[in-house]
């Protein structure tokens, strides 16, 4: 293939056949972009995209309706985590750059959801746009003047790209409306808020320091993932966005935590020390709380969950070393990356929005609410596994929903 790209300038869906063996072809999609020409030539790829038209494997449900999307309008991106992030946090992408290709991606969300509605006239239509997540993520900094990166990453012709998007995001739920007859109902919500991220916090380093987490003997620090952790001396770690795990005997490769009684006074021991933690640097309070995974409702995917959940204060996150596994003596550290909002904090300082075109019946409304909504709507009986409550007010014999929740 052969293609003219000028400077600066993004292409567009480009496809890509590979051959992994005999008679197997495996086609995706990418997008590639001319950073510079000269001194030294540099280009960007963005990351390969499964292709829709001819899925290796299914991205969609029925499996012919990602090619369905693609005949009708052309290649689209397929990535579950859509808009590069990281290639704006380390520099690859500039600002400009990063907001042309998130929305170059936000306008073939909208062409989806036109034709959905252009084509179903009863039923239920999901939609999704991942854009106001990945734009507060790295444009937050904009709204917080306080924010550590704005000494280094401030651009003043972007202050308001959240609240630009905000109006177009308005001005969408307006052009949906108007295609709705009296009879059908929207729904628009999302599954948290944002807050600042101005400071990390290493769960490692706090654990090291305060003897919960051992380093092989001469070793002061560890790379990720633990390089130099000493497990045979190690009674818990923190790994991910706000998981501390326990050395438990039996589950860990090398536990040493008794569970029962020893396990119950660890996490409590914990739970007391981490709770209220402060920044001595700026005097404030970095956790707010630590959720015990044994006081959480009971579910499926419980035993998945980290033995305790760590519930920042705002402002506060773990640390970008923390989240890999790093570890070294410094607890508190200024965000000065790009991704400058976040929500892995206490969720009660990040709760999400619901709006609906029909009055709900209660007060507190819980994302947990809305599946079991949908159901009533269509007249089905939520399953007694559902812990949410149908938010509307529904007359079964009179409802005749020409489409349900948008």
């Amino acid at each position: 293939q052969k293609i003219c790209l000028p400077e600066k300038t993004f292409s567009d869906w480009i496809k890509i056949t590979f051959r992994p063996g005999l008679g197997f072809k495996v086609q995706a999609i990418c997008r590639f972009y001319i950073l510079q020409l000269e001194p030294h030539f540099e280009m960007y790829l963005t990351p390969l995209n499964i292709d829709p038209e001819k899925p290796a494997l299914p991205i969609s449900h029925p499996f012919i309706y990602s090619a369905y999307l693609a005949k009708m309008l052309g290649s689209y991106i397929t990535l579950g985590e859509a808009n590069d992030t990281w290639a704006l946090n380390e520099g690859v992408l500039d600002e400009e750059a990063f907001l042309r290709l998130a929305y170059f991606n936000h306008e073939e969300w909208k062409k989806m959801l036109w034709l959905a509605l252009d084509k179903v006239k009863k039923g239920v239509i999901v939609t999704w746009f991942e854009t106001t997540d990945s734009l507060q993520h790295m444009f937050f900094r904009y709204l917080d003047p306080q924010h550590p990166a704005r000494r280094v990453l401030y651009h003043r012709q972007h202050e308001k790209v959240i609240e630009k998007l905000y109006c177009q995001m308005d001005d969408l739920v307006g052009r949906v409306m108007e295609q709705l007859d009296d009879k059908s109902i929207l729904i628009v919500m999302s599954d948290h808020g944002f807050k600042s991220f101005r400071r990390g916090v290493n769960l490692n380093s706090w654990l090291y320091l305060n003897g919960y987490l051992s380093l092989k003997p001469g070793q002061e620090t560890s790379d990720e993932w633990f390089k130099d952790v000493d497990w045979s001396k190690t009674k818990a770690y923190g790994l991910g966005l706000g998981g501390l795990y326990l050395n438990l005997k039996g589950r860990e490769a090398q536990g040493i935590v008794e569970p029962g009684e020893a396990e119950k006074q660890l996490k409590a021991e914990l739970v007391a020390r981490l709770t209220g933690l402060k920044d001595e640097e700026t005097g404030q309070v970095a956790i707010r709380t630590v959720y015990d995974k044994d006081e959480i409702p009971p579910g499926p995917y419980k035993d998945n969950c980290p033995d305790l959940i760590i519930g920042y204060n705002e402002g506060y996150r773990v640390s970008w070393d923390s989240v890999t596994g790093k570890v070294n003596s410094t607890v508190f550290v200024d965000n000065t990356k790009a991704w400058s909002g976040d929500h892995c904090i206490d969720p009660r300082l990040v709760p999400g929005i619901l709006f609906t075109n029909r009055k709900i019946t209660r007060d507190k409304p819980a994302i947990v609410d809305l599946a079991p909504s949908v159901l009533q709507l269509f007249g089905i009986e939520p399953p007694a596994y559902m812990d949410g409550q149908p938010l509307f007010s529904v007359d079964q014999k009179k409802s005749k929903l020409s489409r349900g929740p948008s």
